[in-house]
């Protein structure tokens, strides 16, 4: 190792010729000569990784020290050290992209009261929202629905959405995908992604690879198409978009080996829920998973998103399939520009980046090999995605989970009316979500199968709300040209939207009788899905069994009507003569899947989608909006609301905690579903409160993410959900709790604001794996702003973790083998540590917990702060604070000249 030497910064950077033309690129073979060291044997996610610290280094981001530490960690596959990360794009759904704005807009004005230049709060990165999250499936089986739920979609966003515009003029570097776009994650796939960026600099062109981060934990989409990205909080990805890095330890690589192919009749779907649950039992929390093998080979691009997507699923931060011939395959597929893919050709396989099956296996941390033959039709339910079910052992499963759940027995439907609806019956089955509908396989399977349902007689119950959401326009094009969209229409999926729709919760109301009568027999009924999460409470507040299916298979158990079935032993309906018709009988072969897609799929298609024309609707256009550099708040809107983050100081991150009171004392898999408000506002939610306090009329509270934008919603909805199960008030469900002095029971917010008048700190007591699921930062900041302190579990999921310190709230892990039983907590103690002032990573300090009877209880936990920038932001009292100190202190003339109403 050469850590004396002070290498040049441009040591690193070679010219390479392509095409005729001059690009700088920062090359992996220099690193390699000079580090002495053999990246063929590293995989392939690493070696982009690397790429990434050279140019860091070029750019004056990293020290020589720094760079060789980086460099001998790889090479001893150390994995303590933490590199600074610089991201080339941001993209951002509007549920978070519309309070990360406020956020800057509040940073704006921040900084001009405090004698700087508003214009320094400018993203420096390509920054795209898409507006995604916010349409319902108000209406479903009508040959209108698209229409009325657009419609309604801005009559009660238009307050946003001029926000939004707003923004978009105000800001540099951010563009915004107007309702009807498609959902993120599919667009980013079909169109933003490039592969390579191509910059200009003072000598010339430089190529570096395409890499992104997302407010949406999905976003690991992307590395299907061999270009790093994960989700991040929405107050992180702030950070990247004003120029600082995203922090991260050297990752530790699981290898995947795909062997063989997939058996007829088996989907990626299926594939993916296998691989959700073996991943998960395996252990890859916070790590990388990278694929590899002969399997690989026989997935198209589509079927390897399906897989990437559900990264967050596995619990890993992303999942890569490394750039092959099939990558610019895709690209050509989808109409990308072909000097632009040859570029990026000649420069990966320059870099050694490209895949090779007879090529080097990398070494990784740990292989698992996966034989794709063995892989069988599945779900997964009833509440969490790793929880996959053969189709054939559904019906006992089900039966089983609820007799020792709820104590009762499931019946078997006798015919469709509403009477009929009992234990196991199908209220919801949505074709939804980008993580099936970017892979027309699985859609164009859906549409076969419902044209031969349709030709035997069959239909689909009343009681069950069909609905069908594309990821993009293509999908209705490719469905139009191949004649199926008809089918899909007889049967109820007619198409309700361009977003995530149920997928994130927007799944609308069930009809009223509907709804009284589940709730008045306390029935467990259940929905299916072709999404990626099914988490409690998530999809509709009634449905307690929620499982997640492909396309294909969310039309059959649509057609049953009831989800307590075996497909592959009972029928799914009968025809006009009675006759049963079984799923074998109607399930599309492979051959006519594949023969449809290689007629009707082409890069036409693809162009076509993504004009301007086809983007941007009239609704859109005609939304007014503000031209000014400063946001004009208005004090009576209900959506948008000057935020109060910065009004929090720092002192309180390094302090004597004395006489903490436990808020809420949580089990195992607390999701930020559970944790962060989403889906319809309800007329008891102390939000709902609120808003009718201010004249609001409930058919008009929306829903909680599109009211991302006012804080204080989102604080009395936070801990709201209501499968939210405190062992503070044992036998209940919901957003409630004990107050623990006065013994009274309350809401969760309503406790908070009790012992915020009494000035007493809080903490959240959880077990493993708090804060699984999305990305949602106000599953931090609504924690935040409830006056907790800290949080006290077994095990947290990384992107929520990191979210907490964010926010200034002190994430602390149980030491092993010790949580709140084995150590006799029942949350009504009164709590009393230190964080010291000189706190460091991984600290471990002391908690003293007195019960009744004077009873003490002392034990050391974990400080989890991870990194180096974690600690800094957690002592500046959070990153919007560390932010604002950085922006104050940076040199105005590194913005222009002062003006108004136009980007600078």
């Amino acid at each position: 190792m050469k850590n004396q030497v002070v290498h040049p910064t441009h040591y690193f950077s070679e010219v390479i010729n392509i095409c005729g033309n001059e690009y700088t690129i920062h090359s992996l073979k220099k690193a390699e000569q000079f580090f002495q060291a053999d990246f063929s044997f590293l995989p392939y996610s690493v070696r982009l990784v690397i790429e990434s610290q050279l140019r860091a280094y070029a750019n004056g981001h990293l020290s020589t020290n720094q760079l060789d530490d980086v460099m001998e960690s790889v090479k001893s596959h150390r994995e303590s050290v933490s590199i600074p990360y610089y991201p080339s794009r941001v993209v951002i759904q509007d549920y978070t992209g519309v309070p990360l704005l406020t956020d800057l807009a509040a940073l704006r004005e921040a900084i001009k009261e405090d004698g700087g230049h508003p214009q320094l709060v400018n993203p420096v990165v390509q920054t795209d929202i898409v507006v995604d999250h916010s349409i319902q499936v108000d209406s479903s089986r009508s040959f209108e629905s698209l229409t009325i739920n657009m419609n309604r979609e801005y009559e009660r966003n238009k307050e946003r959405y001029q926000f939004l515009k707003w923004g978009e003029q105000t800001f540099e570097n951010v563009r915004i995908f107007p309702p009807g776009s498609g959902i993120i994650h599919q667009i980013n796939l079909e169109f933003l992604a490039s592969l390579i960026k191509i910059n200009d600099k003072e000598k010339g062109k430089e190529i570096i690879p395409d890499s992104v981060i997302g407010t949406d934990s999905h976003t690991t989409m992307i590395n299907a198409l061999g270009i790093l990205g994960w989700g991040v909080g929405g107050i992180e990805a702030e950070s990247v978009m004003l120029g600082y890095p995203v922090t991260l330890p050297i990752p530790s690589v699981v290898g995947v080996e795909l062997e063989g192919e997939l058996r007829p009749g088996v989907t990626t779907t299926d594939l993916v829920l296998t691989l959700t649950e073996l991943l998960r039992n395996e252990g890859v929390v916070n790590q990388f998973v990278e694929f590899f093998g002969n399997g690989v080979q026989s997935l198209k691009l589509p079927e390897r998103a399906t897989i990437a997507n559900m990264a967050p699923e596995f619990g890993a931060t992303c999942a890569y399939f490394p750039i092959d011939d099939e990558t610019f395959s895709y690209l050509r597929e989808t109409g990308r520009d072909e000097a632009l893919i040859e570029i990026a050709k000649e420069y990966y396989d320059y870099q050694g980046l490209v895949y090779r099956e007879e090529g080097v296996v990398p070494t990784y941390q740990k292989k698992i090999t996966v034989k794709l033959s063995e892989v069988v039709p599945s779900v997964a339910g009833p509440k969490r995605p790793q929880d996959r079910v053969g189709i054939h052992q559904l019906k006992s499963s089900f039966e089983h989970h609820v007799k020792e759940t709820y104590g009762v027995t499931t019946e078997r439907l006798e015919n469709s009316d509403v009477d009929s609806i009992t234990h196991g019956s199908l209220l919801i089955a949505a074709i939804t979500s980008c993580t099936n509908t970017s892979n027309p396989s699985v859609i164009i399977a859906a549409g076969l199968l419902a044209r031969n349902a349709y030709n035997k007689g069959l239909s689909v119950p009343s009681y069950v709300k069909t609905s069908f959401s594309p990821g993009s326009k293509v999908v209705s094009d490719y469905l139009n040209a191949a004649g199926l969209t008809f089918y899909l229409d007889q049967l109820g999926f007619q198409n309700t939207g361009y977003g995530c729709m149920t997928c994130s919760g927007s799944s609308g109301p069930l009809e009223e009788s509907i709804e009284e009568r589940v709730e008045r027999d306390e029935l467990i009924a259940a929905s299916v899905l072709s999404g990626n999460r099914n988490f409690e409470g998530r999809i509709h507040p009634l449905i307690k069994a929620n499982y997640l299916a492909s396309p294909p298979l969310v039309i059959a158990y649509a057609l049953t009507g009831r989800m307590n079935v075996d497909l592959e032993s009972e029928p799914i309906g009968l025809t006009p003569d009675g006759e049963p018709v079984f799923m074998k009988d109607v399930w599309p072969s492979h051959l006519e899947v594949k023969q449809i897609m290689d007629e009707v799929i082409g890069s036409q298609l693809y162009q076509k989608a993504y004009k301007n024309e086809a983007l941007i609707d009239k609704r859109w256009s005609e939304i007014s909006q503000e031209t000014s550099l400063l946001y004009p708040w208005d004090a009576q809107s209900t959506y948008i609301r000057k935020p109060t983050y910065l009004e929090q100081t720092s002192e309180s991150t390094h302090s004597t905690i004395n006489g903490a009171r436990v808020l809420a004392l949580l089990g195992d898999s607390i999701t930020t579903d559970h944790i962060s408000p989403g889906g319809k506002i309800g007329n008891d939610n102390p939000a709902g409160i609120y808003l009718a306090s201010l004249g609001v009329s409930p058919r008009d509270f929306d829903t909680f993410g599109a009211r991302r934008g006012n804080h204080e919603v989102m604080k009395r909805g936070t801990f709201s959900n209501v499968r939210l199960r405190n062992e503070l008030v044992p036998g209940r469900e919901g957003g409630v709790t004990t107050h623990v002095p006065s013994g009274d029971v309350m809401s969760i917010y309503e406790a908070a604001m009790r012992y915020e008048q009494d000035q007493t700190p809080l903490l959240i007591i959880a077990g493993k794996e708090y804060g699984s699921g999305s990305s949602r930062d106000w599953a931090a900041k609504g924690t935040a702003l409830l006056g907790v302190r800290a949080v006290l579990a077994e095990s947290f999921e990384r992107i929520h973790r990191s979210n907490l310190i964010n926010m200034g709230v002190l994430p602390l892990q149980f030491k092993d083998n010790e949580n709140r039983s084995t150590l006799g907590l029942t949350g009504k103690e009164v709590y009393h540590f230190t964080i010291p002032a000189h706190l460091d990573k991984q600290s471990i300090i002391s908690v003293e917990a007195i019960g009744e009877n004077e009873r003490v209880t002392s034990f050391d936990v974990v400080v989890r702060i991870d990194t180096e920038d974690e600690l800094e932001f957690y002592q500046s009292g959070g990153i919007l604070q560390h932010v604002f100190t950085s922006l104050l202190t940076a040199n105005a003339h590194t913005v222009g000249g002062s003006h108004e109403g136009k980007k600078s």
